[in-house]
């Protein structure tokens, strides 16, 4: 499925009519004005799965963050006027400049279907936020515990006290405590359990085959971060399932061989100058492993 089918940036011209506007103005960063016309980038077209490829610096987080944007705001501006077109979002925010929104009023793009209401960008400081809120939510259910067991063993070894009804409660407690074990009064008490914990990679793994539905649209960044390869390839094979038969669209900035070797993937590399769709053994960055893994050949074929 095709949902976004091309973006434009803003051309040289827009951008120096642009300065000219604000060349009275005290600013020194004009972010992201001024980073794509030096990389030769005035436009994408996209494939059901389009990558992003490029070194650290390149623009690729800055590109998908403009286009996940500008999304945002088309959204937004439908939604206003009550029309029927889907909406796309982001959870994490990011650090964008004060002319961002002046940026994409120069951008366009040609919206080829409904973007579905799930549709969204997904970046490491989401699964990171994942992970942390897992692991914050059992550490206040295990307080929660330790604090109950305290009870259970002040109630056990208590003597009965009963002068008013204000001490119902206590007494109800007491008695529960000295007819249950500790494992019984606890589970009497506290009716919520662990959320069960994954390694990193794992956790990474399961946000993503959570977030990804049916029928949308995500731009993705660099979602290797925290997977072992095992669970890169699986990624890789899931996004692949999910534009072939399930009618998602991926946009996606990587540096994983794994990732890059998606199937029918149209992937632009950022590090060549001209900014040209290359296959994924063309790369420099696989060229490195592949390289590496030759010179040891012998090592793992002994």
């Amino acid at each position: 499925m095709i949902y976004i089918s091309e973006f434009s940036f803003p051309s040289a011209d827009d951008e120096w009519g642009f300065f000219m506007q604000k060349s009275a103005s005290c600013y020194t960063n004009y972010y992201p004005f001024q980073l794509l016309p030096e990389r030769n980038i005035d436009h994408i077209d996209f494939m059901p799965v389009t990558i992003l490829h490029g070194g650290n610096g390149s623009g690729k987080t800055t590109i998908l963050n403009i286009i996940a944007e500008y999304l945002i705001k088309e959204s937004e501006k439908h939604l206003r006027k009550k029309r029927s077109c889907g909406s796309f979002g982001r959870s994490a925010p990011f650090n964008k400049s004060c002319f961002f929104r002046d940026y994409l009023e120069y951008c366009d793009a040609t919206i080829e279907n409904r973007i579905e209401n799930d549709s969204q960008i997904i970046t490491s400081d989401d699964v990171f936020d994942y992970i942390l809120n897992i692991r914050d939510k059992n550490e206040g259910i295990d307080r929660r515990r330790d604090d109950t067991i305290e009870e259970y063993n002040e109630y056990r070894h208590r003597r009965y006290k009963f002068d008013s009804l204000d001490d119902y409660e206590d007494l109800k407690k007491m008695n529960d405590a000295k007819s249950k074990s500790t494992s019984q009064y606890v589970k009497s008490r506290t009716t919520i359990h662990n959320i069960r914990e994954h390694s990193n990679g794992e956790s990474a793994l399961n946000y993503f085959i959570e977030r990804l539905t049916d029928n949308g649209l995500y731009i993705l960044d660099e979602p290797e971060n925290s997977l072992s390869p095992e669970n890169q390839i699986k990624l890789a094979e899931y996004i692949n399932d999910s534009a072939r038969f399930f009618g998602c669209q991926f946009i996606i900035s990587t540096h994983s061989p794994f990732m890059l070797s998606i199937p029918h993937s149209r992937i632009y590399d950022l590090d060549d100058g001209q900014f040209r769709v290359r296959k994924w053994t063309e790369l420099n960055n696989v060229r490195q492993y592949y390289n590496f893994f030759r010179q040891h050949k012998d090592e793992f074929e002994r």
